[in-house]
Protein backbone atom coordinates (compact mmCIF):
# COMPACT_ATOMS: atom_id res chain seq x y z
CA UNK A 1 0.00 0.00 0.00
CA UNK A 2 0.73 3.30 -1.11
CA UNK A 3 1.92 6.31 2.09
CA UNK A 4 -1.49 7.90 0.78
CA UNK A 5 -3.67 4.88 1.59
CA UNK A 6 -1.88 4.10 4.93
CA UNK A 7 -2.50 8.20 5.51
CA UNK A 8 -6.11 7.24 4.87
CA UNK A 9 -6.70 4.47 6.63
CA UNK A 10 -5.20 5.68 9.49
CA UNK A 11 -7.52 9.11 9.81
CA UNK A 12 -10.34 6.92 9.24
CA UNK A 13 -9.52 4.55 11.98
CA UNK A 14 -8.77 7.57 14.64
CA UNK A 15 -12.24 9.19 13.66
CA UNK A 16 -14.28 5.98 14.07
CA UNK A 17 -12.21 5.52 17.61
CA UNK A 18 -12.99 9.45 18.41
CA UNK A 19 -16.87 9.17 17.04
CA UNK A 20 -16.95 6.35 19.89
CA UNK A 21 -15.19 8.04 22.32
CA UNK A 22 -17.79 10.99 21.87
CA UNK A 23 -20.93 8.94 22.29
CA UNK A 24 -19.81 6.49 25.38
CA UNK A 25 -18.76 10.52 26.93
CA UNK A 26 -22.47 11.46 25.72
CA UNK A 27 -23.90 8.51 26.94
CA UNK A 28 -22.42 8.79 30.36
CA UNK A 29 -23.45 12.35 30.52
CA UNK A 30 -27.06 11.77 29.53
CA UNK A 31 -27.17 8.55 32.00
CA UNK A 32 -26.46 11.43 34.88
CA UNK A 33 -28.70 13.45 33.55
CA UNK A 34 -32.67 13.68 34.11
CA UNK A 35 -32.95 12.37 30.48
CA UNK A 36 -32.33 9.48 31.38
CA UNK A 37 -35.35 7.61 30.56
CA UNK A 38 -34.41 8.43 26.54
CA UNK A 39 -31.34 6.10 26.56
CA UNK A 40 -33.88 3.30 27.73
CA UNK A 41 -36.64 4.06 25.07
CA UNK A 42 -33.86 4.94 21.97
CA UNK A 43 -33.92 1.31 20.67
CA UNK A 44 -37.51 0.84 20.20
CA UNK A 45 -37.86 4.76 18.56
CA UNK A 46 -35.35 3.68 16.12
CA UNK A 47 -37.02 0.65 14.94
CA UNK A 48 -40.29 2.48 14.75
CA UNK A 49 -38.62 5.64 12.73
CA UNK A 50 -36.75 3.02 10.56
CA UNK A 51 -40.21 0.90 9.79
CA UNK A 52 -42.41 4.12 9.83
CA UNK A 53 -40.32 5.42 7.11
CA UNK A 54 -39.96 2.19 5.02
CA UNK A 55 -43.71 1.65 4.61
CA UNK A 56 -43.59 5.25 2.55
CA UNK A 57 -45.29 4.07 -0.63
CA UNK A 58 -45.22 0.66 0.04
CA UNK A 59 -48.41 -1.47 -1.03
CA UNK A 60 -51.46 -2.80 1.15
CA UNK A 61 -50.30 -6.27 1.85
CA UNK A 62 -47.11 -4.72 3.62
CA UNK A 63 -49.41 -2.42 5.59
CA UNK A 64 -51.59 -5.42 6.61
CA UNK A 65 -48.48 -7.11 7.27
CA UNK A 66 -47.02 -4.48 9.55
CA UNK A 67 -50.25 -4.16 11.15
CA UNK A 68 -50.12 -7.80 12.18
CA UNK A 69 -46.66 -7.70 13.45
CA UNK A 70 -47.82 -4.96 15.43
CA UNK A 71 -50.43 -7.03 16.68
CA UNK A 72 -48.12 -9.22 17.70
CA UNK A 73 -45.58 -6.87 19.43
CA UNK A 74 -48.25 -5.68 21.51
CA UNK A 75 -49.35 -8.77 22.44
CA UNK A 76 -46.31 -10.90 23.11
CA UNK A 77 -43.44 -8.58 23.47
CA UNK A 78 -41.53 -11.26 21.49
CA UNK A 79 -38.95 -9.65 18.97
CA UNK A 80 -38.27 -13.40 17.03
CA UNK A 81 -42.50 -14.26 17.15
CA UNK A 82 -42.96 -10.65 15.88
CA UNK A 83 -40.62 -10.60 12.77
CA UNK A 84 -41.84 -14.83 11.99
CA UNK A 85 -45.59 -13.66 12.06
CA UNK A 86 -45.33 -10.75 10.29
CA UNK A 87 -42.86 -12.61 7.62
CA UNK A 88 -46.04 -14.89 7.35
CA UNK A 89 -48.37 -12.45 6.98
CA UNK A 90 -47.07 -10.83 4.15
CA UNK A 91 -46.43 -14.43 2.48
CA UNK A 92 -49.77 -15.53 2.85
CA UNK A 93 -51.16 -12.30 1.39
CA UNK A 94 -48.75 -12.41 -1.56
CA UNK A 95 -50.00 -16.28 -2.48
CA UNK A 96 -53.48 -15.33 -1.90
CA UNK A 97 -52.90 -12.78 -4.40
CA UNK A 98 -53.86 -9.39 -1.85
Amino acid sequence: MSGALWAVTSLLALAAFLVRVAGLSAGERIRASRQAWILDDLPGLIVVSLVASSLTGQPLPTWIAAGVALGIAIMTNHVIATMALGVVAFAGLKWLGV
